[in-house]
């Protein structure tokens, strides 16, 4: 009986282990950091929600495919989920792509609530990312755009004139628009740009000045208080979705919303860090008056417009998205002044 009973438990729990799914997730980015952090968060927290029906296999570093191929990827199944950056896709992922804008959005917790409320809430959103085969699961942000500068500070719109700036899309095009000398180079570059003096400036996140060790190297650090980089996030294969019941369907969204609250967490502990490891470096940190703040603002606003226009020509009412937006951020930014952030409560 004994002999029978044992042979009867190793079979139920082969049965469980043959029923559990596995579903490979790309990323493109390497296994480190605080968006790799809440990555892995997402993913054990939809093994947890599924009692581990569904594990996820994650593959780092662009093993399945490079950042500017993730879409199609995607949706040809070369992975079953992964990760997308807007910025590569701007026709497909337009609708995505409003969380780029240089709107007064400078929070990272209420910019990722903010654009995966949209996301997950917008069928004309939804509609179109189905006809690529693709479904939306959770967002990410690189955080606030703010910038760096060696031998140079920027207090007011007017000092921006002359100086040569690596810029970050519509922001950088705003910077040019005040007289910046724009040059081409990526954030990794930008150490070697300012220490060479190829670049006096570099527009990027504060987390990321700390992680490249840019302090070394800039003199001072302006927070701008203006807007972020958001557009990045994890999308799914439809067919894949579609073969998985309800309730791991309702886990994965309950994991995306999760995720940007783990992110949230992560970014502005680290966000917060790097200003005290440039303050240690003996970094000026320059918090932009909110009158020259909302002159780049009024500024970036044609950027905004251009983002409506091209939305229109996708079959999006991009006028009624953005409205939508801008109500999002509001209601979240309410949230946080009421209730603080999540982690905190």
């Amino acid at each position: 009986m004994k002999r029978l009973l044992t042979t009867a438990a190793f079979c139920v729990a082969a049965a469980a282990a043959s029923a559990q799914t596995t579903l490979i997730l790309g990323e493109a980015g390497p296994n480190r950091g605080a968006r790799a952090e809440a990555l892995q968060s997402f993913v054990d927290d939809v093994e947890a929600r599924t009692d581990g029906e569904v594990a996820i296999d994650v593959q780092w570093g662009g093993a399945l495919f490079k950042a500017n191929a993730a879409a199609g990827s995607i949706a040809d199944g070369v992975a079953d989920l992964g990760t997308i950056v807007g910025v590569y896709f701007p026709q497909e992922m337009v609708g995505y792509g409003i969380a780029d804008l240089p709107l007064r959005n400078a929070d990272a917790w209420v910019g990722m609530r903010a654009t995966d409320d949209l996301m997950r809430n917008s069928d004309a959103i939804q509609a179109s990312l189905a006809d690529q085969n693709l479904v939306y699961l959770g967002t990410f942000t690189t955080s606030a755009v703010n910038i760096g500068c060696k031998d140079a500070a920027i207090r007011s719109t007017d000092d921006i004139e002359g100086l040569k700036v690596r810029g970050v899309g519509a922001y950088g095009d705003t910077f040019k628009d005040f007289g910046a000398n724009m040059v081409p180079m990526s954030i990794y570059d930008a150490y070697q740009g300012l220490d060479t003096g190829l670049l006096d400036c570099s527009q990027g996140y504060s987390y990321a000045v700390a992680a490249l060790k840019q302090q070394e190297v800039i003199t001072s650090y302006t927070l701008l208080d203006w807007g972020q980089v958001g557009a990045l996030g994890i999308f799914m294969n439809k067919d894949s979705y579609d073969a998985l019941s309800p309730d791991v369907q309702t886990a994965l969204g309950e994991a995306g919303v999760a995720m940007a609250d783990k992110l949230g967490e992560l970014i502005t502990a680290d966000n917060e860090a790097a200003i005290q490891t440039m303050k240690d470096a003996g970094v000026e940190v320059i918090e932009l008056d909110a009158a020259e703040r909302d002159k780049m603002v009024e500024q970036g606003a044609q950027y905004v417009d251009a983002w409506v226009e091209q939305a229109g020509m996708a079959g999006l009412d991009g006028a009624a998205l953005l409205e939508e937006y801008r109500g999002l951020l509001d209601k979240y930014a309410q949230e946080r002044d009421d209730q603080g952030y999540p982690w905190t409560r």
